[in-house]
């Protein structure tokens, strides 16, 4: 793993570190649907640990350490907002309306159709702030090194300009499987009573992200199949909002953290720079 931090002064920080080979080389990780679970916990702390890092880093921190305590103080307010906002306000939003609908399907696709509307409007929304869109901007950086990097193009600013900022192992693309596909699950549940309901979205939702996964990775070991590009177009095109056209400045820490990463995997990484 590595990662490159834009310092205030303009230089490049970087950090390596190995991934734990008891989790990454165990026969778990390799369990189909159990290791999508077990690579989105352990991407969603390590993308925790990093966000904490840069923190430090942007406050002449360098040596930052995130505490366990840190990283939970900044995941639990996220995930009770993902809760509220997109698991439990589409099912309340719905139970309103069911007084109108005759049909557990239609209800279903209500509220599955309000939680996508949801997630659109909030991203594109949080789209709109400065420093979001700086994000998205590193994330478009991200999806082009990597692009250039399979594509056997040269790791220099320029060439890896060329390339595209959608991905297709992208997470945008993965939560919108994830929506999808719950759709389909919870129009098979029927219409349970609204505590029942409540409950099957949260507990379901891990074993539809498993699902999610594996067709992720599915879609993007064939997608040079022209009925695979077609499914994962959708995904594709939503990254429009979650990705923005990079500076070079931004490409270039992209490469930095890739270049790290690919030293590190040969031995040779520097780890800080």
């Amino acid at each position: 793993m590595s990662v490159a931090i834009r310092r205030p002064d303009g230089s490049i920080f970087l950090r390596s570190e190995p991934l734990p080979g008891t989790f990454y080389d165990s026969r778990w990780a390799r369990v189909p649907l159990l290791r999508g679970m077990l690579f989105l916990w352990e991407n969603l702390l390590l993308g925790s640990r990093m966000l904490l890092l840069s923190a430090g880093v942007a406050m002449g921190e360098e040596d930052h350490k995130a505490s366990g305590p840190a990283m939970w103080a900044m995941l639990a307010p996220a995930f009770l907002f993902a809760a509220a906002i997109f698991f439990a306000g589409p099912v309340a939003l719905t139970n309103w309306l069911d007084q109108y609908f005759t049909s557990s399907l239609l209800s279903n696709l209500v509220e599955g159709v309000i939680r996508l509307l949801f997630f659109i409007a909030y991203i594109w929304g949080i789209g709109l702030m400065p420093d979001i869109r700086r994000v998205f901007a590193y994330h478009g950086a991200e999806h082009q090194a990597v692009n250039a990097l399979e594509h056997g193009a040269s790791l220099e600013p320029e060439s890896v300009s060329r390339y595209n900022t959608a991905h297709t192992r992208c997470g945008t693309g993965f939560l919108l499987n994830v929506l999808l596909l719950s759709i389909i699950v919870f129009v098979l549940l029927g219409q349970p009573p609204i505590i029942m309901r409540y409950a099957s979205r949260l507990v379901l939702i891990p074993v539809i992200a498993a699902v999610a996964y594996e067709l992720l990775r599915l879609g993007a070991d064939h997608f040079g199949k022209v009925w695979v590009r077609a499914l994962l177009f959708p995904g594709l095109a939503l990254q429009a909002l979650t990705t923005r056209q990079p500076e070079k400045a931004q490409v270039e820490v992209a490469l930095a953290a890739l270049k790290e990463a690919i030293a590190a995997d040969a031995g040779q990484a520097v780890g800080q720079a």
